[in-house]
């Protein structure tokens, strides 16, 4: 059994990493200050599990995470807390600096001191491992190349920025400190609990709701789609077999424009809930102003992830967006 810290638990991703991980047996702590997008509902079905526990606090309240650090005697971290909605990060990006950057400078700093209190056999054992974006490499042009662990960093907006940055400081603390690091760059994920202002969400509330489905610019933009629990999966993968101060990329190997996302979306719900007019949701598609700084390609390569660690995407993009659309229906 593992004893396992993870911040921004009550997230999207983080949630779902922390209901994987107490079915398997492990202890897990979470640490979340429930801002918009933490929800509490996201885990409330290992609420009650021996096994779990959960902490409100700030990932900036360093001496509060370094006594819990101690006080669960914790085998791995793994920070999942963020900001990191790109709209968001152009209209306010402050909060994203205080909670991307010095959050994780915090929780490093903790981790180095409880670090160097471990035994040499703990201190074996222990990881600390970051999940950052592919949105600090920037963007692609139709026929690039996808991003690999080595690509350079060429952040567009100021979340991509400042996770950029804490990569950055993940990866100096390692070679500074000897901190055993590891860095996950993901794609776009999707799946239950994600937050409303996400795209699919929002296309498949816009049509649960018959309101107009927006999509940037001319929905040309691309984006690498993977499934939240087969993210997870790469984690752990991660974390059991993957090589300290190494970076892995984990992708759905699956390109999709954003107008083809809508349309699948739009697509399945006319066969699985049609309208009672028989008119199709793709009808309710409306294309809005863009936003500054779009980056217009992301895609990532799984060579290596494969190749060190065994991972690749459990079922099909359509399979698992068939049933991301039924959870959301299910909640109506």
């Amino acid at each position: 059994m593992k004893n396992i810290l993870v911040t921004g638990g009550c997230g999207f991703i983080g949630s779902c990493f922390v209901k994987k991980q107490i079915a398997k047996g492990n202890f897990v702590l979470n640490i979340d200050k429930l801002t918009y997008a933490g929800n509490l509902e996201n885990v409330q079905d290992v609420a009650s599990s021996p096994n779990y526990r959960f902490t409100k606090a700030d990932i900036n309240e360093s001496s509060l995470i370094g006594n819990l650090l101690q006080s669960h005697k914790i085998d791995w971290v793994v920070n999942f807390a963020a900001e990191s909605h790109v709209d968001n990060s152009i209209s306010g990006p402050e909060i994203f600096i205080q909670t991307n950057i010095n959050g994780t400078y915090s929780v490093l700093q903790a981790s180095l001191n409880y670090y160097k209190s471990l035994s040499d056999d703990k201190k074996n054992n222990f990881r600390f491992l970051h999940v950052s974006t592919d949105e600090v490499f920037g963007s692609l042009h139709e026929n690039d190349q996808p991003f690999n662990e080595n690509s350079r960093y060429q952040p567009n907006s100021p979340y991509s920025a400042s996770k950029a940055s804490s990569d950055h400081l993940v990866r100096a603390w390692h070679e500074t400190f000897k901190l055993p690091t590891i860095i996950t760059n993901c794609s776009n994920n999707f799946g239950p609990y994600q937050h409303r202002e996400k795209l699919i969400p929002t296309i498949i509330r816009s049509c649960l709701e018959n309101k107009d489905i927006p999509i940037y610019g001319n929905g040309k933009n691309i984006r690498d789609w993977i499934y939240v629990g087969d993210h997870c999966d790469g984690i752990e993968l991660a974390l059991n077999a993957g090589k300290v101060n190494e970076t892995y990329l984990f992708g759905g190997e699956k390109e999709l424009r954003n107008i083809e996302i809508a349309h699948k979306i739009c697509e399945i719900l006319d066969n699985i809930k049609p309208k009672n007019s028989g008119e199709s949701y793709k009808s309710k598609i409306k294309f809005v102003q863009d936003r500054a700084g779009h980056d217009f390609r992301y895609a990532i390569s799984n060579e290596k992830s494969f190749r060190e660690l065994g991972f690749k995407p459990s079922k099909t993009f359509e399979q698992r967006l068939e049933e991301t659309i039924k959870f959301y229906i299910g909640q109506k």
